[in-house]
């Protein structure tokens, strides 16, 4: 090889690694059956529900906090809370789904998103998102224990077992992970089969994005029969006053979507939402990496020429000598 073959080489490498740029993937989008759930805020009454209905259904036990306390008092997710209800209060708290002098009440849990930041951080695809339900699972068998998750995820909803010599990840797989598959069974999750009101929702993606529009063009003050349990076979209709929602889905857009929406009449940054962009920040780092990845490609193709440079000249220098 001359210097000049292997200077257009390795040019022609450099320039194609550095195209790579533009070509960073776009947004995953929705899978095609994407199932979720819709949990509207102004309907929560706090009961939680929810919360022991989940911890029926994944078998874990009531988080007691204080020697004083004899119900499950967890404040936050943890390896035995996968699913909490959060208060958020100001001044007087008075008034219900105001900012103001009012509370209401948020719910945490896996958001389920389209384009899931776990998925993409984890090296050894311990966490999935299915093809056709968009539900993130968890894969323990595959885990390597590195908690790369727990940083990917911007709502902090992967948590590591410290306590467990043995420890997992834990996080809301919506009822369908290995021993209780309510999906794949035609039920729906158990936080909304148990929630009285209607606060958390069931349903496909499509149509509870549909419902969740729906509520938004209502005036506050009208009276709406809010479907309980599945979004399209309710088990039951909780009628209330509309209240003043922020005109916003929560889930629609932020970083590619989720598959859990949330309404709300307090503003989501009031209820500790992350501000996050539409764009994903997966196809974001996963454009950065792979551009890495293919800048790499050069020393590996110098390396080569060089190799054979070299091998060309001593065999040719070898010639000369038997001359």
């Amino acid at each position: 090889m001359k210097r000049r073959d292997f200077l257009k080489a390795t040019g022609a490498t450099l320039l194609g690694s550095a195209s790579s740029v533009a070509q960073a993937r776009p947004n995953l989008e929705p899978a095609p059956e994407a199932v979720g759930m819709l949990f509207d805020s102004t309907l929560c009454v706090g009961c939680k529900a929810c919360v022991s209905k989940c911890k029926e259904v994944n078998g874990m036990p009531p988080v007691i906090e204080g020697d004083a306390v004899q119900y499950d008092s967890a404040r936050d997710l943890s390896g035995d809370t996968l699913n909490v209800i959060k208060l958020y209060q100001n001044g007087q708290a008075n008034q219900k789904d105001q900012e103001v002098d009012g509370f209401c009440f948020e719910k945490r849990s896996c958001m389920h998103c389209v384009d899931p930041g776990c998925v993409s951080v984890c090296p050894v695809t311990a966490l999935r998102r299915h093809p056709k339900t968009g539900i993130i699972s968890y894969h323990v068998d595959a885990c390597i224990g590195c908690r790369n998750c727990t940083m990917g995820c911007p709502y902090n909803v992967p948590q590591f077992e410290y306590d467990n010599p043995f420890g997992q990840i834990r996080k809301c797989e919506m009822c369908n992970q290995a021993g209780v598959e309510r999906i794949d069974q035609g039920q729906m999750t158990g936080c909304a089969e148990a929630c009285p009101t209607g606060a958390t929702l069931f349903g496909t993606r499509n149509e509870l994005l549909i419902e969740a529009k729906r509520r938004l063009t209502l005036k506050p003050g009208d009276i709406y029969n809010y479907p309980c349990g599945d979004v399209n076979h309710p088990d039951s209709w909780h009628e209330q006053e509309v209240a003043a929602y922020q005109p916003h889905i929560w889930g629609e857009k932020e970083a590619g979507g989720t598959n859990v929406l949330h309404l709300s009449a307090v503003p989501f940054d009031k209820l500790g939402m992350p501000p996050l962009p539409e764009r994903s920040y997966a196809s974001i780092s996963e454009g950065v990496q792979h551009t890495l990845y293919s800048y790499l490609a050069l020393p590996a193709a110098a390396l080569v020429g060089l190799s054979y440079v070299v091998h060309r000249n001593t065999r040719d220098s070898e010639g000369d000598s038997d001359e």
